[in-house]
């Protein structure tokens, strides 16, 4: 009891085990995978962003959304009042272990000082395309 109660507590243990029951069992483990939501400044850059992800191998797939617009409130760079931007929304599908090194490389080649990127993770979905994000994302 000690050590399940060592498992459970212990972020890293945790991980291990359930990764562990996992393979033994075939089952999905909830949050392994996420969906990240990145926003570009249009869509040539969305395209740009999303073949880098690609290349990288950061990603199972990116989906690049129609343009969409977001209504923002005023800064103190903008004497506006409320700002209406337009950008080019993005769904990247990956390992959730792969989030940082993935938020890591979008701000250093995305043109915004401070990028959308925002993670979710996957609680459940096809059991098949989950199996295929793991095969397409490299784990290391």
């Amino acid at each position: 009891q000690v050590l399940a109660l060592l498992l459970l507590l212990s972020p890293p243990l945790r991980g291990l085990a359930l990764q562990l029951h996992s393979a033994l069992t075939g089952s999905y483990v909830p949050g392994t995978h996420s969906v990240v939501f990145v926003t570009g400044l249009n869509e040539h850059i969305a395209r740009d962003i999303a073949r880098a992800i690609m290349d990288r191998r950061l990603a199972a797939c990116v989906n690049i959304l129609p343009r969409s617009s977001a209504l923002t409130p005023p800064s103190p760079h903008i004497s506006l009042g409320f700002v209406l931007f337009f950008h080019s929304p993005q769904l990247v599908k990956t390992r959730t272990s792969k989030i940082g090194e993935l938020s890591n490389y979008v701000r250093s080649i995305h043109p915004f000082e401070t990028p959308e990127i925002i993670s979710l993770p996957i609680e459940q979905g096809n059991p098949a395309y989950l199996r295929w994000i793991e095969e397409s994302v490299p784990r290391h």
